[in-house]
């Protein structure tokens, strides 16, 4: 290969490679074993493991234990779905191509918005992207994001807007929501896209038609980071005015395996069609009258072309977005109203039994739908790690530790509801955990917070 290629070693072949992130050493891999043996050994590995199906779980996030029909499963495990390649070739990948579109017309329909693309990796990086789709539509080099979206959501915005020159300004939240003040200021002309999350990381209910009422008047694009589970029973993005809804789509029947995989949903207004990564998917007639399908307003060059695409998207994540489709169609649209309001139904009592202990005090008393923030009387962020735990060995996972992400809130939890954590499960919940804050002001032992 070397003579073939007119490179006299593997040294010169991989010279433009800097040394300072080559290993300069072999790999370190053991030797080989047995299918038996490797079999057995990957059942330790796995026995290291806890599972949301191992405890109660209350831990969100961004990422919920919500149940996943069977039908998912038969369905995503059809070979027609499961190992096709992206469908460039229209006359062989119809199918393929009318569940892109039922996916758009999903996404459409739950977000207000009339178009939609047929998804993104993530919920973070369609954040991201949707900043650089305001970037291209108005050339302009600051995005405001609230400091209430997700943590790695504003991670993966800082981290592509270096690539692009944008600089980003965080807003500081009042009282558990974005503050309404600040967020006005920070907006002016030169402004690309800003960015709030509804509800937001703390769980909070946006005013999100205010929020994007205050953008409007600089022209800057409106982008919001939804979860797609409360979009059931509160204000669709359309009608809150924003320009572009995105969101973290795993709660749409992809289950929590090995931190994933997922899918990003991406739906914008028509001035932003020609903008948005990712595929879309049209229908059209055939010579002879009939329904097809096909890619549309995009070529597939411009997926390849480096710096000047709008999307590197290719294949990955159809699969998870088929799962997103297909769970929407088995809850309809009247299940999906019913489970949110099963959702803000439990959170209500979860919240009640949770002020109530001793050692336990609400972050905030904004309205809330799936998802709440409490502050525990320990001492800092590593008092909460220990108090976590202390309940996961008596079988709970309470929650997400607010100090990891954010230093004004170090003794903060946030603790999540899905339709799979009952009223019995919450009572054990609050018990729980009120003996584990007791124990932890009592200082009685110590717990490793590599355990936790």
């Amino acid at each position: 290969m070397l003579e073939a290629i007119g490179a006299r070693s593997v040294e010169e072949l991989f010279a433009a490679i800097p040394p300072a992130i080559r290993l300069e050493r072999e790999l370190e891999l053991p030797g080989g074993m047995p299918e038996q043996d490797v079999y057995a050994h990957l059942r330790e590995l796995a026995e290291r493991n806890t599972s949301a199906e191992d405890e109660i779980s209350f831990l969100g996030a961004g990422m919920y234990d919500h149940y996943v029909p069977a039908l998912i499963d038969m369905l995503l495990g059809r070979s027609e779905f499961l190992t096709p390649y992206t469908p460039y070739q229209p006359e062989i990948s119809q199918g393929g191509l009318q569940a892109m579109f039922e996916y758009q017309t999903a996404i459409s329909e739950l977000t207000g918005l009339p178009v939609a693309n047929a998804s993104v990796y993530d919920g973070p990086s369609a954040v991201a992207a949707a900043c650089y789709l305001a970037h291209l539509a108005n050339g302009r080099s600051r995005v405001v994001v609230s400091r209430a979206v997700h943590p790695q959501s504003r991670e993966t915005l800082r981290t592509l807007s270096h690539g692009y020159g944008t600089q980003v300004v965080e807003v500081p939240l009042r009282n558990g929501r974005t503050d309404p003040d600040t967020w006005e200021e920070a907006i002016d002309g030169d402004v690309a896209a800003v960015v709030f999350q509804q509800p937001n990381f703390l769980g909070a209910v946006e005013d999100a038609a205010a929020l994007a009422a205050a953008a409007k008047r600089s022209g800057a694009v409106v982008v919001g980071s939804y979860d797609p589970i409360p979009m059931g029973i509160l204000a669709s993005p359309g009608e809150c005015g924003v320009d572009v809804a995105v969101g973290e789509g795993q709660t749409l029947g992809n289950r929590l395996d090995f931190g994933g995989p997922s899918f990003g949903f991406f739906a914008a207004t028509e001035a932003h069609l020609r903008r948005m990564p990712g595929r879309i998917a049209g229908e059209t007639r055939d010579v002879d009258g009939r329904r097809g399908f096909v890619l549309t307003l995009q070529t597939r060059e411009q997926h390849i072309r480096r710096e000047k695409a709008t999307s590197n998207i290719c294949t990955a994540q159809a699969l998870n977005a088929l799962a997103g489709v297909v769970y929407l169609g088995w809850l309809g649209r009247a299940g999906l109203v019913e489970l949110g309001e099963l959702l803000l139904q439990r959170t209500a009592y979860l919240r009640d039994s949770l002020a109530a202990l001793d050692g336990v005090s609400l972050l905030h008393e904004q309205p809330v739908v799936r998802e709440l923030a409490v502050e525990l009387d320990v001492d800092g962020t590593a008092g909460v790690r220990r108090v976590i735990g202390r309940c996961q060995d008596a079988g709970i996972n309470p929650g997400y530790p607010l100090g990891a992400d954010y230093e004004e809130h170090p003794t903060g939890l946030l603790v999540a509801i899905t339709e799979q954590r009952t009223r019995k499960h919450i009572d054990r919940l609050a018990a729980v955990l009120a003996e584990a804050i007791s124990a932890e002001q009592a200082g009685c032992g110590t717990r490793e917070e590599a355990h936790a």
